[in-house]
């Protein structure tokens, strides 16, 4: 049985979040938080990987629970992300991280470890709620993404196929 078709769907979805999230940026004009950018790095992290999965097509099951191994791991960092961005965006103003300088700032004047501190404690603009969907924010949307992924990922590794 050939992965390919639900590679070919994970890369769908994948190219569609990044898609609509140039589309907020973009069009919409909702500037990225950190924890935003952070979280698109491991979206289009999960594409690239859907995209050799397509390419490589691997019959051998312990290749495919490799395949669902990356997976499952790259999501588990997605959901973390995702995770602490929709917690910082349930927390009362007064106790709400303020705005700061901004990645770009960051990057160039700190370390790498720093920078990674940093963007976890989250920033001003990582507790705005501007826009949601169903009752669900941003953030909450990419715990649910993040989490099917890992299923796939879990279901792959138990699995093979």
């Amino acid at each position: 049985m050939s992965i390919r078709p639900a590679f070919s769907l994970g890369l769908i979805i994948t190219v569609s979040i990044v898609a609509t999230a140039l589309f907020f940026q973009y069009v919409l004009l909702l500037a990225p938080c950190p924890l935003c950018i952070l979280q698109r790095i491991i979206v289009v992290t999960l594409g690239v990987i859907f995209l050799i999965g397509i390419l490589h097509n691997p019959k051998h099951r312990l290749v495919r629970k490799l395949y669902g191994q990356i997976v499952a791991t790259a999501s588990l960092a997605g959901f973390a992300v995702a995770a602490r961005h929709a917690w910082l965006q349930q927390l009362p103003k007064n106790q709400a991280p303020e705005c700061g300088e901004g990645l770009n700032y960051w990057i160039s004047t700190l370390s790498p470890s720093e920078v990674i501190e940093k963007i976890f404690a989250g920033e001003g603009n990582c507790v705005e709620v501007a826009w949601k969907f169903a009752g669900f924010s941003i953030p909450e949307l990419s715990l649910i993404t993040f989490t099917v992924f890992f299923l796939y990922g879990i279901k792959l590794l138990i699995k093979g196929h």
